[in-house]
Parts: structure tokens; sequence; C-alpha cells
């Protein structure tokens, strides 16, 4: 804060208190920033690395909690905001550890083996996924606010805290290899602020595989990519959550017999919450006459089924 009005009297900045680990945290602050008139970018960027095993307030364990979970949480809770705003941008922070990353769905919270290296790439994979899908949902529903990744390569900051201290005690022969802080944050800034930046783009450094150097924009590899994974880790994280994000922001799927609209409804029906049933339900909309097949499939779906339009 002291740098920033420094360098800049006249700005008027906020500290918010934002704990990643706590959706109740996640919530306050996410009401505290939506009162501002506007919100032009949001940058989920605090993250933990290896930890030993933990879980958070809300009983997630903590990598992908705090990681992929909070960011995705806070996000949902500001997207409406976002969307309000022209040319608004999210980026997600990511890593170069995202390659080795895998999204464990038979044991998401590591309640059957808990290895550090594998879940935090698991997260990081989860933060590609996450702005990927993101981006597509905006693009169908006509939005031109931008999601996009970054990742700062390896610098020299506290994220190393957990690491191994015989491994540490040559982090100062390797340290010259590294970007410095200041420079892992050159890739975020990039995808925050470069007028060439779209949707969907991923920046990294430039040097040694992606590990130092200015920010160029990278790709990620073809797992992250993954339709499907990434469309079934949305609605996973919508039901470990509780959140969904933005009101009503849709995605185009495809059946046999017809093209739907996937709509979340966020509120609760009264049926629903007396049988105890606090997730959001889904709704599809079907845009032009479907046969009774389709109608059946659409409804195979596990959804309320509204037609517009229907004969």
């Amino acid at each position: 804060r002291e740098t920033i009005l420094k360098r800049h009297p006249e700005a008027d900045v906020a500290i918010v208190a934002l704990d990643l680990s706590d959706l109740a945290s996640v919530k306050t602050a996410a009401d505290a920033v939506a009162k501002e008139a506007r919100l032009d970018l949001l940058i989920n960027k605090a993250g933990i690395m290896i930890p030993p095993y933990e879980l958070t307030r809300d009983g997630f364990v903590s990598q992908f909690g705090v990681n992929h979970l909070g960011p995705f949480a806070l996000t949902g809770l500001l997207l409406d905001k976002l969307r309000a705003t022209p040319g608004a941008r999210i980026v997600s922070t990511s890593s170069i550890a995202h390659k080795r990353g895998k999204i464990h769905f038979d044991d998401i919270n590591a309640e059957h083996g808990y290895n550090t290296i594998a879940r935090y790439a698991q997260s990081k994979i989860a933060n590609l996924y996450f702005a990927y899908e993101l981006q597509s949902r905006l693009t169908a529903a006509g939005d031109d606010t931008l999601s996009v990744a970054a990742h700062p390569g390896i610098a020299d900051t506290e994220l190393t805290r957990y690491l191994p201290r015989a491994l540490m005690l040559f982090a100062p022969l390797f340290r010259p290899l590294f970007n410095t802080p200041a420079e892992g944050a050159w890739p975020t800034l990039c995808a925050a602020t470069d007028a060439s930046v779209r949707g969907g783009d991923y920046y990294g450094p430039s040097k040694r595989n992606e590990t130092a150097g200015p920010a160029v924009k990278v790709r990620s590899n073809r797992r992250s990519h993954d339709k499907a994974v990434a469309q079934k880790l949305w609605d996973l994280s919508i039901e470990m959550t509780g959140i969904y994000p933005g009101e009503r922001i849709k995605r185009i799927y495809s059946l046999k017999n017809f093209t739907f609209s996937l709509v979340f409804q966020p509120r609760v029906s009264s049926t629903l919450r007396a049988a105890g049933e606090n997730r959001p339900r889904k709704t599809i909309v079907l845009f032009f006459n479907p046969n009774s097949r389709a109608l059946s499939e659409a409804r195979s779906v596990e959804a309320s089924v509204v037609c517009v339009q229907c004969r």
C-alpha cells in the first residue's frame, strides 16, 4: 500500500482481507469488493505449494481448496460485477507443474493417499481448466470479459517454504537462474494489461523452458484442453463450494437430436430446500421444437426442461 501511494499519491487504495482456505472469508471479501463502482481486473494469484496434508476450514484438502476452489468461488461471486465492466479481465495463475497434473475425481480430497507434488500439480492444471472453461462460457454468452492465465516460471519467493531443507541449501547456487519476485510477476502483468491479449491466452517466461525471462505467450499441455474434464471439474467445483460463477452464464451443448443451452439457476427451489437439497438446479432451454425422443434425452440429463417456442 505504501509503495503504491508513494508512486501515485492520488490513488484510493483499500485492503480487503481474504483467506482462500475459508469460503466464509471469500464471501465476505467478495461482498466488500462488489460494493465498488466497477471491477476491471481480478487476478487470482495467491496459493500454496507442497504443504503437509491438511484440510481447509470447509474440509477440502488444502492445495485444491486454496489454489482452485477458493479462486473459483471468488471469481464466481464477482463475475457479475466483472461482466458489468466493459473489457474486464480475470487472470488465473497456473504453473509449469501443470504438465504433471491430472484431476483425481475418484479421490479429490486425497483421502486414500497424499502426494504433495501430485496434488500441487492437480491444483495447477485445475487453474487452467477453469480459465479455459470460463472463457468458453463467456464466449457462448457473447460477453467481452476475458479469462486468461499466466505462470511465473521459477521465482525466488516464499512459495518454496515447504521444500526440503537439504534442497534449499543449494538454492543460493541456482538463484541467479531464477526470476526475482518482480520478474516472476511479468507474465501476470502481461496477461492483465497487454492490449493484444485474447481470451484463453496463457503467458509465461520466455527462457530456459519457461522457467525465467521476459513474458511471452506460451502453450499449456494437451491434457489441459480436455473440454470434458474441464466441464466435469466445473460441475464438481460448484457442488463443493455451492457457488455458481455468475447469475446466468450459459454454454451451448449438443445431444443427438438437438442443440440446447444449459443455464444454471442460482436460486434453490423451495421444494429442494425442504428436502434438504441446497445445490442450485440446472435448467435446459430448448431453442427449437424438439421431438419426443429429443425431449426424453434432455430429461435424462437430470435437469428441469423448459421449451421455448415449442409447438
